[in-house]
């Protein structure tokens, strides 16, 4: 019995893991921007296709891991350059109408080029295999994505709160005229972040391409999973996407494994209790 609660804990952290790299691509858009990109989880779609298209192309899947993510950032800088920063001073309602078009761009887009079938990538031989966790077979790819994971969450909460530019981000996401009066570049520092969020989004399909299935609709199921996530973390918050994606994953997996069939519906239970208790979110402001 134990073995199992070990192992159904593995299986949760290492979707909390994922599901942390990609919202936190998104609660950073919109903790600098404002914006709520509904076209995230298209482009975390993307990563995984172009993670494909490199095993394709070169047979190394590393290779896919470093390109697909810079390919999936400069497009969503394309995307922000050329179309969300000219309506900036509209309404809210037009950057969601805008980014929820591009998520129906992408998707058709995806269907065109690779085809509406489903399609897989193995993990590269390194990381090929299971090794025994009390006893147990577990894969050692899970194992790599819960190694990575916190390594990057490091390395992330170290460039915003260590750097000169992790501090500039930040004091544009508390006051950006303030910052702009004091000679930041605003315009294009809300370009790097949204490359910067972008890149997470394909960071986190290349990396799920050898777990999950890559196939057209993807990309719906996770930006829905992200949204729970970073309103129950706290919408810009970047402890808040961690521990929320954390708190997703675990409640995710044992409900898969102890109630399967309502499995589906503890997410949206997990959120309304949370908005019950504290509608900011665990560690958000106001929403």
């Amino acid at each position: 019995m134990m073995e199992t609660l070990i192992i159904t804990a593995l299986n949760g952290l290492s979707l909390g893991t994922l599901l942390f790299l990609i919202s936190m691509g998104l609660t950073t858009i919109f903790g600098v921007m404002g914006v709520l990109n509904f076209a995230h989880g298209s482009l975390y779609m993307l990563g995984a296709y172009m993670c494909l298209q490199a095993m394709r192309l070169f047979h190394n899947f590393w290779l896919g891991l470093l390109v697909a993510p810079l390919a999936v950032g400069l497009l969503g800088m394309a995307i922000e350059v050329q179309f969300l920063r000219k309506i900036y001073d509209r309404h809210l309602t037009l950057q969601l109408l805008l980014t929820f078009a591009f998520l129906l761009i992408l998707d058709d887009a995806v269907r065109i080029l690779w085809g509406a079938g489903y399609h897989t990538v193995d993990p590269p031989r390194l990381l090929a295999g299971t090794l025994k966790v009390l006893g147990r077979p577990y894969p050692v790819y899970s194992l790599f994505i819960l190694v990575l994971g916190p390594a990057v969450g490091l390395a992330l909460w170290a460039f915003f709160y260590r750097t000169k530019v992790g501090m500039i981000v930040r004091a544009a996401a508390m006051d950006r005229e303030m910052a702009s009066s004091l000679g930041v570049n605003v315009p294009k520092l809300f370009t790097y972040v949204f490359f910067f969020g972008s890149w997470l989004a394909g960071l986190g399909g290349a990396l799920a391409a050898p777990l999950r299935a890559i196939g057209p609709a993807m990309g719906e199921k996770i930006i829905i999973e992200s949204f729970i996530v970073v309103v129950i973390g706290g919408l810009g918050s970047f402890p808040g996407a961690f521990i929320g994606a954390m708190i997703f994953g675990l409640f995710d997996a044992f409900g898969i494994h102890f109630v399967p069939r309502i499995h589906m519906a503890i997410p949206f239970i997990l959120l309304a209790a949370v908005l019950l208790w504290r509608p900011r979110g665990l560690f958000g402001e106001e929403i």
